[in-house]
């Protein structure tokens, strides 16, 4: 698990994505070419592990 330290001192962890925030949905719509509805409602289903979203959105 990759674990970044911020400029906080908080740690980031890369293997996820916080459906929550818009810069981390649209992230990952554009590196899977995809809507940030699809995004969103892959992590509604799959969960928040990246790996998880990721084989979510290829399935369909």
């Amino acid at each position: 698990m990759a674990k970044n330290q911020t400029s906080r001192g908080r740690t980031q962890d890369r293997a996820r994505v916080a459906g929550g925030q818009d810069h981390e949905v649209k992230y990952e719509a554009n590196k899977e070419g995809v809507s940030t509805d699809t995004v969103k409602k892959a992590v509604k289903s799959a969960g928040n592990s990246r790996k998880k979203v990721e084989g979510e959105i290829s399935r369909h």
